[in-house]
């Protein structure tokens, strides 16, 4: 059993996952009680923002704006400060460390010092406005003679920028309100919110706190006043945290939808020069590598864009906008790549390729990673986005693989071509081609390419793009 922590009149209990201040309970996140326990833990180290969004934000990829907000919310609750810390210290280009000299460990299993100020759990006040008031600045609602002494009306003070510090950061301020408000009731806080002037903004940045707050209400939009200008700051909201997160995932998605194409692409091009009867060059299996990177990575980038942006924005509907994000990007992806080609190809050797794959592949590959990737990593917990790690990570992308392999089947069986059966157009196109799945075919029973070969042409690709663009776009940024 871990030990608890006193310090100062505050004593934090891991195993029961509160913190006390003089008897009193300060409600925290969970996560943020999380960096507090590993503060605490490694007081006798820095410790670096890497390590702690690793630790504390295991499961997901957040911004570095979460971990700012986490230690500013901490300091609040301690009566801390940045310029003159007493508790947690900002290391510059590392991360924070806890310098308070005066922490006690004793074990969670001895008896209950009167003066430590742990009461037993039964006696201990919930997450409620008297906590939180009787708490006054601790529980992070600014001083408890503020609006008379009301947490509601102070925290609605910073949330519509009335009562904001000149020091601070206001759009963290305004967070932190939220969340607050949040915690004392998000029902009451609704109503007190009412018409104020910049309700709508503040209506919508409670929308958005309201996942990351245990036991938050539902905060409605449509029907609301100014429901529109709500809607509007809280896509605004939304596509701000999506641009920042976003660009640290499409190009580890590509690189996996690569990775997997090279795969594919070698594999593919053994068995073409295995099959019998086969008379294919030895260049052939890096030859289709090199064009499964190029297919692979292209794909996997539009597509990994297109779900990492619905991850980032949507909170609601995840698992819809998963779908939905992945098949637009995939087909805009696989139309401008069918384009692309065809017109090249048109242009150098005077071909009409028209049935190249194209658009409509795309979106349903599109759409099936998506599915894939939401049915395996349910929303994560507190914001940002999945990270799953290893059986789980591995699951992920086998699931994501074999919706992508189903949708190469359901393509095939109405006309389309993936890459394969586009490459066998192609050879039958241009006299002299090696990269035909006549060899496959053969193997297979067929006389020439038919239903079985070309579906199980898709469906391994399907298979092997699916599970690479899951382990990219799943990857932690170093």
């Amino acid at each position: 059993m871990k030990p608890r922590y006193r310090f100062a009149e505050f004593t934090v209990s891991p195993s029961r996952r509160i913190l006390i201040r003089d008897g009193r309970e300060v409600p925290l996140i969970p996560r943020y009680f999380d960096l507090l326990v590993l503060l605490l833990e490694r007081r006798d180290q820095a410790v670096h923002r890497r390590d702690i969004l690793d630790v504390v934000w295991y499961d997901v990829v957040v911004s570095d704006g979460a971990l700012s907000q986490a230690i500013r919310t901490l300091r609040r609750a301690l009566d801390d400060t940045a310029r003159e810390p007493v508790f947690i210290r900002t290391v510059s280009r590392h991360g924070y460390r806890f310098v308070h000299p005066g922490v006690f460990e004793e074990p969670e299993a001895d008896p209950v010092d009167p003066q430590a100020g742990l009461p037993e759990r039964p006696g201990a006040l919930p997450m409620t406005a008297a906590a939180i008031t009787m708490a006054g600045p601790s529980a992070g609602v600014g001083p408890s003679g503020a609006a008379g002494g009301d947490p509601f009306e102070s925290a609605l003070g910073r949330l519509l920028g009335s009562e904001m510090p000149a020091a601070d950061d206001p759009d963290e301020i305004r967070r932190e309100a939220a969340e607050t408000l949040h915690v004392l009731g998000t029902e009451e806080a609704l109503r007190r919110l009412d018409r104020r002037p910049g309700h709508a903004r503040a209506r919508a940045l409670l929308r958005d706190a309201r996942w990351d707050v245990p036991g938050a209400g539902p905060v409605p939009l449509l029907g609301q006043p100014g429901s529109a200008r709500a809607v509007i700051a809280l896509v605004g909201l939304r596509l701000r945290r999506a641009a920042r997160l976003t660009s640290a995932r499409w190009g580890a998605a590509s690189a996996g939808g690569a990775l997997a194409g090279a795969c594919a692409g070698l594999l593919g091009g053994f068995l073409l020069r295995l099959a019998p009867g086969a008379d294919s060059p030895a260049g052939l299996p890096v030859a289709l590598a090199l064009i499964g990177i190029g297919a692979g990575g292209a794909g996997a980038a539009g597509i990994g864009a297109g779900l990492a942006f619905a991850e980032a924005i949507a909170r609601s509907f995840r698992g819809l906008a998963l779908v939905l994000c992945g098949a637009a990007a995939g087909g805009v992806t696989g139309l401008f790549v069918h384009l692309a080609a065809r017109f090249t190809l048109e242009g150098v050797f005077g071909q009409d390729l028209s049935s190249l794959g194209g658009g409509l592949e795309g979106a349903a590959l599109g759409g099936a990673a998506g599915l894939g990737y939401a049915l395996s990593t349910p929303r994560p917990q507190g914001g940002g986005m999945a990270t799953p790690r290893g059986l789980a990570r591995a699951g992920a992308a086998l699931c994501c693989g074999t919706c992508c392999a189903a949708s190469g089947i359901m393509v095939t069986y109405l006309g389309g071509n993936f890459a394969g059966a586009s490459l066998n157009l192609l050879a039958h196109t241009y006299q002299g081609s090696h990269v035909g799945l006549a060899p496959l075919a053969h193997m297979l029973g067929e006389a020439d390419p038919g239903p079985l070969t070309r579906t199980l042409s898709s469906a391994l690709e399907g298979l092997f793009f699916g599970t690479g663009i899951v382990i990219g776009l799943t990857r932690r940024p170093s």
